[in-house]
């Protein structure tokens, strides 16, 4: 389906290198995609989504559409009809984003191990 993927857990992009899409404007959307995910908080925790990894895969397509494969802390989330949404909102706008489209998935169960450094002083100061 896409020819660039972000993965989760450490928090570090991983570009496949087989994109149609320019690699100076794949490092800017990718870098902006992070961007966007960062400004979507867990309203009950006080970190971003990405920092707290429950993004689990970002796949941009040649035609830069966007897919996006999150989860949440727990199933039962107050917020899980609502943060899907959210997410799609902030990465479309991203410029060069043609559309966002985002996926809930449970497998595997979100953990704190996938949380970044600064997540988990975020906790701590909490």
């Amino acid at each position: 389906m896409s020819d660039a993927a972000i993965t989760g857990g450490a928090n570090a992009p991983t570009i496949a290198s087989d994109s149609a899409i320019p690699a100076e404007e794949l490092d800017r959307l990718t870098d902006d995609i992070v961007v966007a995910l960062k400004s979507v908080y867990d309203p009950e925790i006080p970190a971003d989504i990405y920092e707290l990894g429950l993004i689990y895969k970002v796949d941009i397509a040649d035609d830069r559409t966007v897919a996006i494969d999150m989860t949440l802390t727990a199933p039962g989330c107050p917020v899980a009809g609502e943060m899907p949404g959210w997410v799609e909102t902030a990465v479309a706008a991203v410029p060069g984003v043609q559309s966002c489209a985002v996926s809930m998935v449970f497998d595997p169960p979100w953990d704190q191990s996938r949380m970044s450094d600064e997540a988990r002083v975020a906790l701590d100061m909490w």
